[in-house]
């Protein structure tokens, strides 16, 4: 029997996990979380016990325990920067967390469950390529104001296990090529490849870029500043319209782009614009990934749930396709790609240390 690895994925609306023994997947299983449970929680933090007892069921439901795994893997959350690689959990990233200085995501409830399962059952718990790996180059940084500045903030694992997959898939090394990789979920991530590194991409946690079905991109700048101060909203709430409730969710009042495109063929002109305008959003962005890397672009790749639906992608590729050649690669490939890492760990490569190597303030 191979070495046995929990892989757990957390996402705003989804726990998605999966057990494998060695590099075979015994058993995969995403767990949804209706919005209408989730609305009882006022922080992402709170729904720490409600997530445990969906794992806790998906386990009993396979017959498995805790303590039957060797280690459990986790995508990782918003901790500092650090480069790309695989982390041991533990309490100073716990903390830096917590802070909310590098962004919010639910991700950030598996990492502190995985540390929490691990402690009780001394098991490790692990991440890998968290979304704050950093491999920007210094150009990318500047922001416009000097208190300020860029960082990398987006769907680093599965913008690397899917630009890999594709080099893998046309026999060349990643390292050799330069991709615009399109992350396309509940949060849109676009990142420039080159040299096997993510040297520039929007903030697609809770910052930059286009609009996506819950986080709000670009906004207005003197507008939002003046939102802030009205008196209207605390600190939170504003962090909620960056990020869970805005795109999608704060113009029709749903994440679910399925039934955004009901509404559409239902003759709703309002939703028709407002999809219209998410996709504008991301071939802009894209536009702006292929000056990045001066117009020499190898290819545009689709990835993520929106890349399934063919009205999108096609708004979106009607404006970038003469950039380059257009590849949908639709859904993830994190879970395989967390395995793996796993997997590695336990064969003896070493974790980075995050003390050692994370950006210090």
């Amino acid at each position: 029997m191979g070495k046995r690895i929990l892989v757990m994925n957390f996402g705003s609306t989804s726990t998605k996990v999966a057990i494998y023994e060695g590099d075979k997947e015994i058993v995969r299983e995403t767990i949804s979380h209706p919005m209408d449970e989730l609305k009882q929680f006022k922080e992402i933090d709170d729904q720490l016990p409600y997530r445990r007892k969906a794992l806790d069921a998906f386990l009993e439901k396979n017959g498995r325990t805790y303590s039957d795994f060797d280690c459990i893997i986790n995508r990782g959350a918003n901790c500092r920067p650090v480069p790309s690689g695989i982390y041991e959990i533990s309490q100073q990233i716990l903390d830096d967390i917590a802070t909310g200085r590098w962004g919010f995501h639910p991700a950030r409830i598996g990492v502190r469950l995985s540390y929490q399962i691990g402690q009780e059952y001394g098991i490790p718990a692990i991440f890998a390529d968290p979304p704050i790996s950093d491999e920007f180059w210094p150009l990318a940084r500047y922001a416009g104001i000097k208190e300020l500045k860029r960082i990398s903030s987006l769907h680093v694992l599965n913008h690397k296990a899917i630009a890999k997959r594709y080099a893998r898939n046309i026999g060349r090394d990643y390292e050799s090529l330069n991709l615009i990789v399109v992350h396309m979920g509940g949060g849109i991530s676009v990142g420039a490849h080159t040299e096997g590194r993510i040297v520039d991409a929007n903030n697609a946690l809770d910052g930059d870029g286009p609009f996506s079905p819950e986080r709000a991109g670009t906004l207005p700048n003197s507008d939002l500043i003046k939102m802030c101060y009205s008196g209207n909203y605390t600190l939170p709430e504003m962090l909620k319209k960056m990020t869970g409730g805005g795109g999608l969710m704060s113009y029709l009042g749903t994440s679910n782009a399925l039934e955004v495109e009901k509404m559409i063929e239902s003759g709703d002109k309002y939703a028709e614009e407002v999809y219209a305008a998410m996709a504008y959003q991301v071939a802009k962005e894209i536009g702006a990934a292929a000056c990045v890397l001066a117009g020499k672009v190898d290819a545009i790749i689709y990835t993520a749930s929106l890349a399934f639906s063919e009205s999108f992608t096609g708004m979106v590729t009607e404006r970038v396709d003469w950039i380059a050649p257009v590849v949908k690669m639709p859904g993830e490939d994190e879970i395989l790609s967390l395995a793996e890492n796993a997997l590695r760990y336990l064969n003896g490569e070493a974790a980075k240390d995050y003390a050692a190597v994370c950006q210090k303030d």
